[in-house]
């Protein structure tokens, strides 16, 4: 699931403490079936929209190491490659609020439910 390059590297971050990421590449690497497991909290061996959303609101928040309710650039220089960091923040405004923050990952997931089916695979 490469289009879910944001998730992706949230996910590696949160539970395996650090990006990992493909040689000369500044694309995170894929989910694996351990993280798509984590996301999957009613074991029906897909994620759904809520699962997702949900995991991901508590991404944000666990991201915001300062509790401001804004994630800036020094906060995600793990997970987010600049462009990624760029593209999240809507209005350019130096920070990611969490309506940009759920916009983006929420459009990510769209993508990637290449059936429409409200499930990943």
């Amino acid at each position: 699931m490469k289009t879910l390059a944001l998730v992706t590297a949230i996910i590696l971050y949160q539970y395996a403490g650090a990006l990992t990421q493909q040689p000369g590449s500044q694309q995170p690497a894929s989910m694996y079936q351990g993280q798509m497991d984590r996301l999957d909290v009613n074991s029906s061996k897909t994620v759904d929209r809520s699962e997702y959303k949900a995991f991901m609101g508590t991404a944000f928040v666990s991201l915001d190491k300062n509790k401001d309710g804004n994630l800036k650039a020094d906060e995600t220089v793990q997970i987010l490659t600049v462009e990624q960091f760029t593209l999240t923040d809507a209005n350019h405004d130096g920070r990611i609020t969490k309506s940009e923050f759920m916009q983006r990952v929420m459009a990510d997931f769209a993508t990637a439910d290449r059936d429409r089916n409200g499930n990943l695979q």
